[in-house]
This record gives structure tokens, C-alpha cells and sequence, in this order.
């Protein structure tokens, strides 16, 4: 399993000769202007909620690549009213292929789309390949729900929300790496605009004095599980 961190809260991961892309936001985000998005492979797009900073380069690598766009009910009848190829979810589902599977699990944060459009529930997911499992949060804060993840699935890895303000900060995050038994942190949704910017040393700091591992990518660099 193959991840590359793009910017904010989107990666794209390289399971068995696939592509996920998981909520594209590039085009819009500064930090990530050395990202070309014609050039980005997607066999499947993930997304975790309908907010602009997840989901606003969609439509236009849908339309390239025909990926198929995996999300909740709502969101995915959005795209399918557009003739990009959809496949819908609900909380508990698992979408399911020969390359790996994705379950549909809970996040509490608020979702619309930027035309104020309904997003639905937002949620996270919890990606399976053969012997790889990674939890991607999606917007969430701090549940209790994450305590339901390792009753099924023992995680290689999490991606965890940690700029605080529209979503966990560091200290909450670390209480979620225990919920979910997961000691290997992948960080997202920082430093993008002012008020999500941490301290990056300390954030790691406060990790290692738990025993844990927060991994923090440049835009543009790769992580092997």
C-alpha cells in the first residue's frame, strides 16, 4: 500500500495496481500548486463528505479518468446526476472489489456542497487490502464511535485530522489513536489556511511521549505500508 500525501486532507493510494484518490482538493490549495491534476491516476475516488475542501477537484479527474466516485447516498446521486460513474454507501456498507475493499464508517462533522446542496452524513473509511488496513477519518471530531474499528480490523495505519478548529486537534487525535489501537498516525488537515496551523515538532512531540508515531508528509511525498 502505496500513499502519497496531495495537499490538506486528499492522498492518493496505490493498492494492487490501483489508484485511490481520496478527497480531491488541489487546484484550490496554495500549498499544493506544484500538483498537476491532469496528471493524477485515479481508478476510484473516495470522499468522505461533500465540504468544497474535500471534494473540489472531483468532477474534473472523474470526468478524465471514468473513475468511479464511492461515498454516501447523497453525494454519490449528486455525481450521478452529472453521468460520472458512482457507487453509493451508507454508514456500515462496504464497497467491495477484487483490489480491496472500503467500509463506509462514522464521523461526526456537519456536509453540504458549496451550492448548498445536501452532503449527507459524513463518514471515514476504513481500506483493506490483503494484509494491509488503513483508517482514513475523513473531518471528524474526537467519538467514541472509533472504539467499533479494532473490534473487526487490526489497522497497519490511520489518517487522522489534527489542525483543530473544523476537526480534532493533536491531543484529541492521540486519544483516537487508542480508540482505534492504531500506534502509526498519518496527519492531515493542517497548516492549509490560518486557522488550522499547528507546530508541526510539537504535534510529533506530544505523539512520542505517548509511544506513538505521527507521520508528517510534504505534499508530493510517499509513505510504504
Amino acid at each position: 500500500m502505496k500513499i502519497k500525501f496531495l495537499g490538506h486532507s486528499c492522498f492518493s493510494i496505490e493498492i494492487n495496481n490501483v489508484t485511490i484518490l481520496v478527497d480531491p482538493f488541489i487546484s484550490g490549495n496554495a500549498l499544493a500548486s506544484h500538483i498537476d491534476i491532469s496528471n493524477l491516476k485515479a481508478d476510484f475516488i473516495l470522499l468522505t463528505h461533500a465540504h468544497q475542501d474535500h471534494v473540489l477537484d472531483v468532477e474534473i479527474i472523474a470526468e478524465r479518468t471514468k473513475a468511479v466516485i464511492v461515498s454516501n447516498y447523497e453525494i454519490s446521486m449528486y455525481y450521478g446526476a452529472k453521468d460520472l460513474n458512482v457507487s453509493a454507501l451508507n454508514h456500515g456498507g462496504t464497497f467491495k472489489t477484487e483490489h480491496f475493499s472500503a467500509k463506509y464508517v462514522n464521523a461526526i462533522h456537519t456536509s453540504s456542497f458549496a451550492d448548498g446542496t445536501y452532503g449527507g452524513e459524513p463518514g471515514g473509511f476504513v481500506i483493506s487490502s490483503k494484509d494491509k488496513n488503513l483508517y482514513v477519518a475523513g473531518d471528524t471530531a474526537l467519538t467514541m464511535d472509533m472504539k467499533l474499528i479494532p473490534l473487526t480490523t487490526k489497522l497497519t495505519a490511520a489518517i487522522f485530522p489534527i489542525g483543530d478548529t473544523f476537526t480534532m486537534g493533536v491531543e484529541d487525535a492521540i486519544i483516537a489513536s487508542d480508540l482505534v489501537e492504531c500506534t502509526k498516525i498519518i496527519g492531515c488537515h493542517f497548516n492549509t489556511f490560518p486557522p488550522i496551523e499547528i507546530d508541526i515538532n510539537e504535534a510529533k512531540s506530544k505523539f512520542t511521549s505517548k509511544n506513538k508515531e505521527l507521520v508528517v508528509l510534504e505534499i508530493g511525498e510517499n509513505i510504504n505500508l
